[in-house]
């Protein structure tokens, strides 16, 4: 046992607390939270004055049955490495989120999304068996167990260490990507694209800074794998410190954003890249949250039902007169797919844009947190740090459902994190 100061990847939070990092699942007992290799950005993976259990060396692969695409594996292993093994065999994982550094653990119990939501749904709907450490006792769970199910699949591990896992794997062509990118002239057209896309995989980069007419440009991105002959990679880069406060300032920001909506020809263009750079474009730049200074930063993201696209487009227009954002915002259509109480996704529109951490960003969020709740949306836990335990109730109406299993299942409130008790979520209302 460790006594560590960590932080999520937003680095705007922090604990201090005894780390264990077992390379085995033997004799372990849920008197802990699992955390994973904390690329959630607020205090979901962090337990401040407390123990928790440190699960990233617990991280083999079980079984691969090859013909039915079935992976069983520990889920300390990150998604990245699952990709980097899987892809030459002509699987993958069947939902890849933003960075190939979360775990399969961390996976289920955010039950995260990716590029594909339009078509695959979420991470959980495509796993068939979880092994949970419950006490001092192992179980596996499949969806038949509905009501613990749903309850683990985005929980929050609220409900059990999860050790184990199988993976419904989707084919892949290859270990490549063809990339169609187009530019979106303002915000009716982004939308227009991203409506209109059957590929695989779509996702938009937005321009955040982008005012009046030019609202909501960006690049909208189309993927599918394939085959081919592998294009020079280059090394990846580490932030070796803390950038300085004025490095992501507004005319910086805005200057860069202007420069990479521009790398794309106004014709558009079809490219070749390896797969990591599709699904984890910013994994190659080690460390990128330093760019943000050591006061860290914190990210927003939402989900609006698709009738809701002009209460999203609002929320746009504020966000670009405010001056505060980062290049990193994205634009994304999702499908109705979600597999637990707590799961994020719904069908519509999700934004997420990050923030240097600054009083002026947090009343920004703030007031972008009462438009999603307005507009019927929800905030993605994941990214969350200064929400409220009403909102968020109110944004997620099966939480009583999860809070009444998650209290059977961890009756001591031994599981509890810092953003459990933030925002008062084991209390059912």
């Amino acid at each position: 046992m460790t006594k560590k100061s960590y932080t999520g990847w937003g680095r705007a939070l922090r604990a201090n607390g005894d780390l264990t990092r077992p390379d085995s699942t033997k004799n372990m007992t849920a008197n802990a939270p699992a955390i994973g290799n904390r690329r959630s950005y607020g205090d979901a993976a962090l337990n401040d004055a407390q123990n928790a259990i440190d699960m990233t060396r617990i991280d083999r692969i079980i079984s691969f049955d090859r013909d039915a695409g079935l992976l069983t594996v520990q889920t300390g292993i990150t998604l990245g490495e699952l990709a980097r093994v899987l892809a030459p065999q002509g699987w993958l994982p069947s939902v890849l989120p933003g960075t190939g550094f979360a775990t399969v653990g961390g996976a289920i119990a955010m039950d995260v999304h990716g590029k594909n939501h339009h078509h695959k749904g979420s991470f959980c709907e495509h796993v068939t068996d979880i092994t949970l450490i419950q006490g001092n006792e192992t179980r596996k769970i499949t969806p038949k167990n509905a009501g613990l199910w749903k309850a683990t699949c985005g929980g929050l591990g609220q409900t059990g260490i999860i050790t184990e896992a199988t993976l419904q794997l989707t084919p892949a062509k290859g270990d490549l990507m063809l990339v169609t990118e187009q530019r979106a002239v303002d915000w009716d057209h982004h939308i227009a694209l991203l409506d209109s896309s059957d590929a695989p995989y779509t996702v938009g980069w937005i321009d955040a800074t982008a005012t009046g007419t030019l609202l909501g440009r960006g690049i909208v991105e189309e993927g599918e794998t394939c085959r081919g002959l592998r294009p020079t990679l280059r090394g990846a880069k580490k932030i070796p410190f803390d950038a300085p406060h004025w490095a992501l300032s507004a005319p910086i920001v805005k200057a860069f954003n202007a420069a990479y909506y521009r790398r794309v020809p106004k014709s558009g263009r079809t490219v070749v890249r390896p797969i990591q750079d599709f699904f984890f474009p910013l994994d190659k730049i080690h460390d990128w949250n330093r760019l943000y200074g050591k006061r860290g930063f914190h990210q927003f993201q939402c989900v609006v039902p698709l009738d809701q696209s002009g209460a999203l487009r609002a929320m746009m227009e504020t966000i670009a007169g405010s001056g505060l954002a980062s290049p990193l915002a994205v634009l994304k259509r999702m499908g109705p797919g979600r597999a637990g109480y707590m799961s994020f996704p719904m069908e519509g529109y999700t934004l997420a844009v990050d923030f240097p951490n600054r009083p002026q960003a947090r009343d920004l969020i703030a007031r972008l947190e009462k438009a999603t709740v307005a507009a019927g949306g929800r905030l993605y836990l994941a990214k969350d740090a200064l929400s409220s335990g009403a909102a968020v109730k109110a944004m997620y109406p099966d939480h009583p459902k999860w809070a009444a299993v998650a209290a059977k299942a961890d009756p001591d409130g031994l599981l509890q994190t810092d953003m459990t008790r933030r925002l008062s979520l084991r209390t059912p209302t």
